[in-house]
């Protein structure tokens, strides 16, 4: 095995995700390269979050990636080679790759979006755009199944949002949900940074809740027979995040110093659930 694989292997495991635990339902070559992709998905999440570097030192760090996915570049990672491999493999787009760049980017100088529409550009540059890069990596082949990785990523990052409210807003003042959603339900940046979980949080929170389990029935609908089998791993992130959202919204979305997850046992479940309707259904 080579040293950048086994590079992106220890990331992965580092990363603890819910995303790198589908991976187990990949072939072997197949679930190599994605872990390849992820890798470096989390090597520029971590670089444009660094408290260590300077805003310019982390966007000069960002600009020598944009570089990187498409020719060699001076010092660059050793993880470079092998995600330039997986572009050439797929005929993946580098301009896929600079749009994540200029999702985390968008993190930089903190967060704050005033309308939906702001804040789903930044979801799929983030999320939806690393999906447009996984069914090919997957194998996918109707053209339809980029509508379902758009759909689908907007429900993962918005659930993300939703679990991390508390989290973010202690790091670096990062408010994801929209202004005008806040002013809606009278909910101001005030009572975030007090940690007010009120009815008026409550009611925003459902709002958003609602919203993402939109874009999840959007994904389902657009999901096409032919690829199903391609997105078990796709389909199980499905059914993990939403079963988390659900369980958030049960639990009156105590976010605020307590961050939910599912335990292991559960997660099998979905897994196990997942692999079967894909090959069976």
């Amino acid at each position: 095995m080579s040293a950048p694989t086994t590079e992106a292997q220890a990331i992965t495991r580092a990363s603890k995700s819910n995303l790198a635990l589908a991976f187990v339902s990949l072939p072997r070559k197949r679930r190599e390269d994605i872990t390849v992709f992820y890798a470096w998905c989390r090597v520029i999440d971590d670089i444009a979050d660094d408290p260590g570097q300077t805003v310019e030192e982390r966007r000069a760090a960002l600009d020598q990636w944009k570089r990187a996915v498409q020719e060699p570049v001076a010092g660059e990672s050793t993880l470079a080679l092998p995600v330039r491999a997986l572009i050439a493999k797929y005929h993946l787009p580098a301009s896929h790759f600079h749009e994540i760049i200029a999702g985390v980017e968008m993190d930089l100088t903190g967060a704050s979006y005033e309308t939906w529409d702001d804040l789903r550009l930044y979801c799929h540059r983030v999320a939806s755009v690393v999906g447009l890069i996984s069914i090919e990596i997957f194998g996918c082949r109707d053209p339809l199944t980029q509508e379902y990785a758009e759909q689908l990523g907007l429900a993962l990052q918005l659930t993300n949002i939703l679990r991390d409210v508390g989290e973010d807003f202690a790091n670096g003042g990062r408010i994801y949900l929209p202004r005008e959603d806040l002013a809606r339900f009278h909910y101001t940046p005030d009572d975030l940074a007090a940690r007010r979980h009120n009815e008026a949080f409550l009611a925003l929170m459902h709002f958003e809740a609602d919203r993402a389990r939109g874009f999840y029935a959007a994904a389902r609908k657009a999901l096409p027979q032919s690829d199903r089998r391609a997105l078990v791993a796709a389909e199980i992130m499905h059914a993990i995040y939403r079963r988390l959202l659900d369980r958030m919204e049960r639990d009156g979305f105590h976010v605020f110093g307590h961050r939910y997850s599912l335990g292991r046992l559960r997660k099998l479940g979905l897994i196990t659930g997942a692999v079967l309707r894909a090959r069976f259904l």
